[in-house]
């Protein structure tokens, strides 16, 4: 399990203001990683707020306590542990909530618009973004995690080992599982042409 940031020294005995430049230099950059990871593990973007805002809340609490030097993989550890704590709640069946309610705050992209793009362009890149989204939801669990941790995050397979708590063999073999089974269900969902999508 990844332990805490290493430069978290700093923090110590320093002044609530210095502790929270700190904090916000090394963690907070994190957010939009943290979001995504939720996001994916919960299926709601309500929830998903919810629990970033209390693994921040962890984070800033206990983080003078120990050292590490990867303050994402330290962080993304904390959501994980936050979506089980949820999870061991019994709330994970909670009805969903409309695409336009689901709380979308942290999400990055910004749904920046290309020059040349068309609103054509662009319903169909939305609706293959959410397509691709809910593809990656219908993934059990442990193969979820890791595909978005890998192909999203982008982060190693010694960072994801530490974040799941599992052997690098294990994450390999999983994302390999995980993208077999997601190319499957992606052939399966293109029955139509983006063209057909937007009739």
């Amino acid at each position: 399990m990844a332990k805490k940031p290493e430069n978290a020294a700093e923090f110590e005995g320093r002044s609530p203001a210095h502790r929270k430049a700190v904090f916000e230099a090394l963690v907070l950059v994190h957010l939009n990683s943290a979001y995504t990871l939720a996001r994916y593990l919960t299926r709601r973007g309500d929830i998903a707020e919810d629990l970033v805002q209390e693994a921040f809340l962890r984070a800033y609490r206990s983080f003078d306590e120990s050292r590490s030097t990867n303050a994402r993989a330290w962080l993304l550890t904390i959501v994980r542990n936050c979506f089980f704590t949820w999870k061991a709640g019994g709330r994970e069946d909670l009805p969903q909530r409309e695409p336009s309610e689901a709380g979308t705050s942290f999400e990055r992209g910004g749904g920046e618009v290309e020059v040349d793009e068309t609103p054509e362009s662009i319903l169909i890149r939305h609706e293959e973004d959410r397509t691709t989204r809910a593809l990656i939801e219908k993934l059990p669990h442990p193969f979820r995690e890791v595909l978005v941790l890998r192909d999203i995050e982008e982060m190693s397979y010694r960072e994801i080992a530490d974040i799941t708590g599992v052997p690098m063999g294990t994450v390999m073999s999983r994302l390999a599982r995980a993208r077999k089974m997601f190319a499957a269900a992606w052939e399966g969902s293109q029955t139509k042409s983006p063209k057909e999508m937007l009739r």
